[in-house]
């Protein structure tokens, strides 16, 4: 069967819970931006939206579209991972998709993804780059430095050919290994890997990424495959940024091997104590099925399952719930030929159920969080405009109404206050101006602590710094350049900190004086933190401190090596960290002033309208009465046009709330 026709087959097994809630979870997401797009549209047929609504609105609506789920595997080699992929993913293909046999089938940490503005293809990073101390991250951006491979979708045999370059290794000399960081020649274990050519065996390949359709990857999901400790310790990319990423991480050990000393250092090292804690970390004891003993009774091999989990979670440290054992290859073997009873044995069904309840609630919440926020402001800000034009009516409406019955001379002092109401405003306006001026200011000022350039030219001294004392200072030295360059950027975020608390004060004050001085809603600057900078930064730090700790005992120019590449890596997240923080702090600043202009626009709208309305009364050029009819009318549009929003907003709230869950139910 080919790959086009094994797609179109895929994820319709009603039984596999797992594929199924990802689809629930993937039309949740499709039904809330189609919730969030009516209320644009609504919005702009109102003539109610401005560029910056715009602009806010597709910035939401382009993050639900992106949104990724992001699973990460990762064991020592030989523990099943692959296999465990395939059961759980890719079991609807009939076989195998990625590779998987005794030995090791992942050389480098691959990821399968589904992008459709590309074609289906492997994208292989050369080992050779890692001679530079250039981040995978930076590589993304040059397609020209990866070897791409097309997937023929319709050739089964082409397709695994394919899959397997992922694996494949190359012999190189002791010293071409060392500068790649991958040969310790303290460390006995590489020492017996050594040819008597003294010829080593490498990876061929730095990192791998697969753009392939499956319905799963297309609806957003990432799966992360990572290769044994090795690759893990020596490949910062993984450490400091793909693995703290991942929403869930499947820690996966083997039952006829126990947890060994390297499973005990990868979880420890790189997962554990690393990332803060087990939380979305779910540990599986693959290879269950050698266990499975025709001399046993049922009852004896359940028990020696349960002392195995119960082992491997104290030696973990995690709750036995945690702990899920299985077997990957038979639960494959059952999900390709339809034998349930095989499957209730494998008990991988329960995995993925975990999967399912753990994993995409917690995601639909970040998701509905984020959500919420943007558009209740959306609709706070329009329901104030409404409110304010609404409000002006009103006045238009009691001034008029007051009117009735009176002489010339009445209307005309009624013209001298309004025109008196819109000198005294225009003044105000003088004030405004002098905000905006200093708000420009002090804007300028807070984006200079945040400046890019001044950031990457530090990350060019520190990198200097580093160079000189890995042959001056030693291990002290670079600590103390670390230490520097951590305190250095943490003192810029803490001082955008006080930027920004002086940019809401003087806001504040500016909103309460208008407000009180010309009648404008009360409104309050929103609020901004930075403590999320703090704390990705705080982690960043964390995990280099403890990755110097681990090297501290490697030869000089082996620990500089490998720390000059996690400084690359930690830096390209700092770059990263202040990127989005640059672009959190922009709109802030449009969305702390974007109230007061609009309420000024407004206020000025509505006084040249009854200084118009009473003009035109007075010149007799209109009757008072039409006028009020006039004016009563287009309160009722207002009132109209305010229940329609209440509406929108309660669509949004509907597809908000709905429950994954639901699907299984109905």
């Amino acid at each position: 069967m080919d790959y086009l026709h094994m797609n179109d087959l895929a994820v319709n097994d009603p039984s596999d819970r797992l594929v199924g809630d990802f689809q629930a979870y993937s039309a949740w997401r499709g039904q809330l931006s189609q919730s969030v797009s009516q209320l644009a549209r609504w919005l702009t047929e109102q003539d109610l939206d401005d560029a910056q609504t715009q602009l806010r609105v597709q910035t939401l609506l382009d993050k639900l579209k992106d949104d990724k789920l992001n699973i990460a595997f990762v064991a020592e080699f030989s523990r099943g991972k692959s296999e465990l992929i395939n059961a759980i993913f890719f079991a609807h293909y009939g076989q195998r998709v990625l590779p998987s046999s005794a030995g090791r089938t992942t050389m480098c940490p691959t990821e399968l993804l589904y992008d459709e503005k590309r074609p289906p293809a492997i994208q292989l990073l050369p080992i050779e780059t890692r001679a530079q101390n250039v981040t995978t991250s930076e590589y993304r951006r040059y397609p020209e430095e990866w070897q791409t491979i097309l997937l023929d979708l319709d050739n089964a045999e082409a397709m695994l050919a394919a899959f397997r370059q992922v694996g494949q290794t190359k012999r190189v000399p002791i010293e071409e290994a060392q500068s790649y960081g991958l040969y310790n020649e303290e460390d006995p274990d590489q020492k017996m890997t050594v040819g008597a050519d003294g010829m080593i065996e490498i990876p061929a390949w730095r990192h791998a990424v697969i753009n392939f359709p499956h319905p799963l990857l297309e609806q957003g999901l990432v799966i992360l495959d990572t290769p044994g400790l090795n690759a893990i310790g020596t490949e910062p990319e993984l450490t400091l940024n793909l693995l703290p990423n991942a929403h869930a991480i499947l820690f996966i050990l083997a039952a006829d091997t126990g947890v060994t000393k390297s499973d005990i250092d990868v979880w420890r090292n790189h997962i554990g104590k690393v990332q803060g804690g087990t939380s979305g970390r779910l540990v599986v004891l693959n290879k269950i099925d050698g266990l499975w003993d025709d001399l046993k009774t049922q009852g004896e091999i359940d028990a020696e399952i349960t002392k195995q989990v119960t082992t491997t979670a104290q030696l973990l440290g995690v709750p036995e719930r945690q702990v899920y054992p299985v077997s990957a290859q038979k639960a494959l073997i059952a999900k390709v030929q339809n034998n349930d009873e095989l499957l209730e044995r494998a008990q991988l069904m329960k995995l993925e159920t975990a999967l399912s309840s753990e994993l995409l609630p917690a995601k639909q919440d970040i998701v509905r969080d984020s959500t919420v926020t943007e558009v209740e402001d959306i609709v706070g800000s329009t329901r104030s405009i409404l409110g304010t034009r609404r409000s002006g009516l009103t006045e238009q409406l009691d001034e008029l109404t007051k009117l009735r019955g009176k002489n010339q001379d009445v209307v005309a002092q009624m013209m001298g206050k309004v025109q008196t109401d819109k000198k005294h405003f225009e003044q105000g306006l003088v004030r405004f101006q002098a905000l905006r001026s200093v708000f420009s200011q002090q804007t300028n000022q807070l984006l200079t602590l945040l400046g890019m350039d001044a950031l990457k030219a530090e990350i060019a001294r520190i990198r200097a710094d580093m160079e000189r004392s890995l042959f001056s200072f030693g291990e002290g030295g670079l600590r103390a350049i670390m230490d520097r360059f951590f305190k250095d950027v943490n003192g810029n975020i803490s001082k955008s900190a006080e930027q920004v608390a002086e940019i809401q004060a003087m806001m504040a004050a500016m909103y309460k004086k208008f407000s009180e001085e010309h009648g404008l809603g009360q409104v309050t600057p929103p609020p901004f933190s930075t403590l999320k900078y703090h704390k990705e930064l705080a982690r960043l730090e964390k995990s280099f401190r403890e990755h110097f700790n681990t090297i501290s005992n490697l030869l000089t120019t082996s620990q500089g090596r490998l720390t000059a590449k996690f400084f690359e890596t930690v830096a390209s997240r700092v770059v990263y960290v202040f990127e989005v923080a640059n672009r959190d702090v922009d709109n802030w600043l449009k969305a702390v002033m974007a109230p007061m202009e609009t309420q000024v626009r407004e206020h000025q709208l509505q006084l040249r309208r009854r200084l118009e309305s009473i003009k035109r009364i007075h010149k007799a050029t209109d009757t008072l009465e039409d006028r009020i009819e006039e004016l009563e009318d287009m309160d009722r549009q207002l009132g109209q046009q305010l229940e329609e929003l209440e509406s929108r907003l309660r669509q949004v709230y509907a597809s908000l709330n709905a429950q994954i869950g639901q699907r299984a139910a109905a």
